[in-house]
């Protein structure tokens, strides 16, 4: 085996040797190398123009068509939002007119009620008022009568010790009454 090997690397030796190296090298070689690769520039040339950059250029195209539907969409869509926009911010400034009205109703619907209120308490206050003068009148007179029974009786009392035996009822009770008429 080891001779068959050796053999075969002598061959191949003697064979470069003698002009043989590789083809592509080979000057002898190179106008067939030109021409196949001219044919070959030609055939991917043809399929390229023809098959491959058509079907580019429709798909970037529709990429194109894609993108311009997209954008005119974001457009609407932004539009649309800024009308909302607007509207909710009225639809707000309405509402809070619509509370402003409100509350300023309910303040005036409060004070008519509370004027009542205050009327009525007035009233009740006044009656109170004039049904607690004429109790205190009664009081008063109560009271006069009490002291000029509290006086009469004093009087009485002090003459009978002072003086036994004088003393009229009917002189007493009217020298109280003087003296209580002219206090």
């Amino acid at each position: 085996m080891a001779q068959d090997t050796t053999e075969v690397v002598g061959e191949l030796t003697e064979q470069i040797g003698e002009g043989g190296g590789m083809p592509q090298l080979d000057f002898a070689n190179y106008p067939n190398q030109i021409f196949w690769l001219a044919v070959s520039l030609v055939i991917i040339y043809f399929i390229l123009s023809r098959v491959v950059l058509p079907r580019v250029s429709s798909v970037l195209a529709e990429r194109q068509g894609t993108i311009t539907n997209d954008i005119a969409t974001a457009d609407e869509l932004k539009q649309k939002a800024v009308e909302a926009e607007e509207a909710y911010l009225k639809a707000l400034a309405d509402a809070r007119a619509e509370a402003g009205r409100i509350v300023a109703e309910a303040k005036l619907e409060i004070q008519a009620e509370l004027d009542v209120a205050i009327a009525k308490a007035d009233a009740e206050i006044a009656a109170k008022a004039a049904e607690s003068e004429v109790a205190i009148g009664e009081i008063r007179k109560g009271a006069l009568k009490a002291v000029e029974t509290v006086a009469r009786s004093t009087a009485t009392e002090i003459i009978k010790a002072v003086m036994p035996g004088a003393g009229d009822a009917k002189a007493v009770t009217a020298a109280v009454k003087s003296q209580l008429k002219g206090a």
